[in-house]
């Protein structure tokens, strides 16, 4: 069986990190920044982490096992 290719513009816009979540960049960052707040684009500058829904899909997109982070709501319901 032939070796799995990865998908190449998916390698190119995400991260994995050593604990095995991916990071990706925030949308709405490339133009028409004008009407948008100061607080909102320094905000939209970190990376943000894959959620559970998309990690699936990514995995297999990049031919590797990836972990993604729960919802708050998911989060908030595990806790109490």
């Amino acid at each position: 069986m032939p070796k799995l290719k990865t998908h190449r513009g998916a390698a190119k816009r995400v991260k994995v990190k050593g604990s095995g979540r991916a990071t990706h960049r925030c949308k709405d960052r490339n133009h028409i920044l004008t009407k948008k707040s100061s607080k909102r684009k320094r905000q939209l500058r970190k990376n943000r982490f894959f959620k559970l829904a998309d990690v699936k899909a990514l995995g297999r997109l990049l031919v590797r096992k990836i972990r993604g982070i729960k919802a708050k709501r998911e989060q908030n319901n595990v806790e109490s």
